[in-house]
């Protein structure tokens, strides 16, 4: 299994540097139609790692699947679908993690040139600390079952605060984080370029830019608390958790461009997302009770998210209807044109 790892994170590793130094070497701010692109290219190489995926434990590469004593328990079928669900897991939650980073380059006024390079550190920071995260979880979870009803509470409480408010209204600037990086970075109040750090008076410090990539690391971690649980619901296998992780995460930042740009279209995602991590949550807590099977749990996903998105277009439409029909100029009767008085033939006077 060790180089089923070493080949995974090596071919991270190369997609990384294809898309900062090659793709994206010149600072640049992103467009819509490119962002649309790269997410259909980060969308399609997620959905093709899952053929990967289902070669590694159906044939069980470096003992994918297989437990200690070497009996198979896990096989390519059960891995697809516990990926693809993970996956799609990942990507609806992430939306949630796009308004708080719009929220954080408003308050922040990344200029639009800078933005990708925020995201691609944060991103790579995000995946070192998920790693971490995973690894713990993982431990706890084979070692403590009672880690499921805590992670699965977690969720629920976690579903409902979103769909009943949530924090998007939140000023970051207020935050206790942003505060104490304030406190302990010497930075100054200021942009230089797409640099992370200067010298002033022959001392270094930091830039806004720096401080813009910390925030969203921390902020990264909060979602993360959220994420890692949720497909934990649904496998518990290390390499599926971490694969269907880092492949979501790799194509937040194209789809940070999409989503902002149309954030406004899609006002009940955001319950949707809520729903999705409140019955994963459930899921956990009656795990014992209750075994629902891959393949069930990614139609409920996409069958939530799409109901999302067309409630949120219905919803527009009818909108915009009222609009233009209160906008509209009443009519008005239209005059009953006189009739000409008929003329008087001079033989009937």
């Amino acid at each position: 299994m060790l180089l089923v790892w070493v080949g995974f994170f090596l071919l991270i590793l190369v997609l990384l540097f294809i898309d900062l130094r090659v793709v994206h070497r010149h600072t640049h701010a992103v467009q819509m139609r490119e962002a649309t692109m790269w997410t259909v290219v980060w969308i399609a190489l997620g959905l093709a790692f899952s053929g990967v995926v289902y070669l590694a434990y159906e044939f069980h590469w470096g003992g994918a699947g297989l437990a200690t004593g070497g009996a198979p328990i896990r096989h390519g079928t059960t891995a697809l679908w516990e990926y693809i669900t993970g996956y799609l897991i990942e990507k609806s939650l992430s939306v949630d993690n796009i308004f708080v980073m719009a929220m954080l380059f408003q308050y922040f006024r990344v200029p639009a040139e800078y933005q990708h390079k925020v995201l691609f550190w944060g991103i790579l920071g995000a995946l070192i600390s998920r790693g971490v995260m995973i690894g713990v979880g993982t431990a706890l979870v084979r070692e403590f079952d009672w880690i499921f009803y805590v992670f699965g509470a977690f969720l629920v409480f976690t579903a409902l605060k979103l769909m009943f408010g949530g924090d998007h209204d939140a000023d970051p600037g207020q935050g206790r984080i942003v505060r104490f990086a304030k406190r302990v970075i010497p930075l100054v109040d200021r942009y230089e370029g797409d640099r992370f750090r200067i010298k002033v008076n022959g001392k270094n410090v930091f830039t806004l830019l720096f401080l813009a990539v910390v925030v969203i690391e921390l902020t990264d971690v909060v979602f993360a608390v959220d994420s890692i649980p949720a497909v934990f619901g649904v496998t518990d296998d290390p390499f599926i958790v971490m694969t269907s992780n880092v492949f979501a995460i790799l194509g937040l930042r194209a789809l940070y461009f999409v989503v902002a740009s149309a954030m406004r279209e899609f006002r009940y995602l955001n319950i949707a997302v809520s729903v999705i991590l409140a019955l994963v949550g459930l899921k956990m807590i009656a795990h014992e009770v209750v075994h629902i099977a891959p393949e069930w749990s990614l139609i409920a996903v996409v069958t939530l998210l799409t109901i999302g998105i067309i409630a949120s277009v219905m919803a527009n439409r009818r909108d915009a209807g009222r609009t233009a029909s209160a906008d509209a100029p009443t009519p008005t009767a239209e005059p009953v044109p006189q009739r000409e008085p008929a003329e008087v033939d001079a033989g009937e006077r």
